[in-house]
């Protein structure tokens, strides 16, 4: 018996997956080129990539030993605030992430937070 007829299900569930993973990613490319878009729409879809940005970053800032803290004892903000400032002065998102990573290491190893 081959592998192939021994693992079917898997098999199937495998390719499942791939198409749907695969058809969400190479459809909208495939039929929603940018030529064909009109200007506004283009425009609105130009705020996706910065809303998703900002609400992975919203729950992983705002959220401190599993609980919503906003206040000046949460680690995550503290780092983030002068990140803000280092963004957008640098426009360097290597930058701005090394800058936070170290910043939040510096602020533990010294004994802040």
């Amino acid at each position: 018996m081959s592998f192939l007829a021994q693992h079917a299900e898997l098999v199937w569930c495998i390719i499942g997956c791939a198409l749907a993973t695969l058809l969400p990613r190479v459809i909208p490319v495939m039929y929603l080129q940018a030529e064909k878009l009109p200007p506004l729409l283009r425009h609105w879809l130009s705020f996706v990539p910065v809303s998703v940005m900002a609400a992975l970053l919203a729950s992983q800032i705002f959220f401190y030993n599993d609980r919503f803290d906003p206040t000046p004892a949460n680690l995550y903000l503290t780092a983030a605030v002068p990140s803000l400032l280092v963004a957008w002065k640098t426009r360097s998102f290597f930058g701005t992430i090394l800058f936070a990573m170290l910043l939040v290491a510096a602020l533990r190893h010294f004994g802040i937070y």
